[in-house]
């Protein structure tokens, strides 16, 4: 036996997502549109402090705040808190995105701007409008999923160029060669779209990158 739902019930559930969908949208406009230059750094929930990473993650996000960058995160765990606590413990900008997860998301202690977001793709809005570069340490799937999101909308022009950044040559070689033996022979890119984005392993060069793209 299938069951009828009123078409009504369906169209004013919908009407009501799309207000909080707005909601959420002016929320995250309103918290971070005095935010200035910032550059937002991506990574796994599930490193651990003492992990090689995460030190390093810390270091980087030190570094990028002495030079007057603000931090942006996906607010949570593992490298998300590393780089909050990088950026907070040399006075700078330390901001949380953090999103609504049924597990491993749970908001860190060191983001002084901390926001809820239901949504992903508003989320990931937030991440890519009001950062000068993307940063990308080793992760899992949400970290692909955010390096492949801004490097797609810098190759389309849907963005302006911002350097897009991927620490540890060790951890993310396998997929530059898997983009160079695959998507460069099979012509599904150009070999120009390989000048999008860096691999990076030392913090002070990572900041340098950054800011001499930007004093261009």
């Amino acid at each position: 036996m299938k069951i009828k739902y009123p078409i009504n019930d369906f169209k004013i559930g919908e009407s009501w997502r799309l207000f909080k969908i707005m909601g959420e949208f002016v929320e995250g406009i309103d918290s971070l549109h005095d935010l200035g230059p910032a550059v937002s750094i991506f990574g796994s929930a599930r490193t651990k402090p003492q992990n090689h990473y995460y030190k390093k993650t810390v270091q980087i996000a030190g570094l990028f705040a002495q030079a007057g960058y603000s931090v942006i995160t996906g607010g949570g765990g593992g490298i998300m808190e590393a780089a909050n606590k990088g950026a907070a413990k040399k006075g700078g900008e330390s901001v949380g995105l953090n999103i609504v997860l049924p597990f491993e998301q749970v908001p860190n202690k060191y983001a002084t701007r901390q926001i809820e977001f239901n949504y992903f793709f508003i989320r990931k809005v937030m991440f890519i409008k009001y950062a000068q570069a993307y940063i990308a340490i080793p992760g899992g799937f949400g970290t692909l999923d955010e390096f492949f999101e801004a490097l797609t909308l810098v190759q389309t022009n849907r963005i302006r160029p911002v350097p897009i950044i991927l620490v540890g040559t060790k951890y993310w070689n396998g997929l530059f060669q898997w983009i160079k033996d695959q998507l460069i022979n099979e012509k599904m890119i150009s070999k120009k779209d390989l000048d999008l984005f860096h691999l990076l392993d030392d913090p002070e060069k990572i900041v340098e990158t950054v800011v001499e793209f930007h004093n261009k």
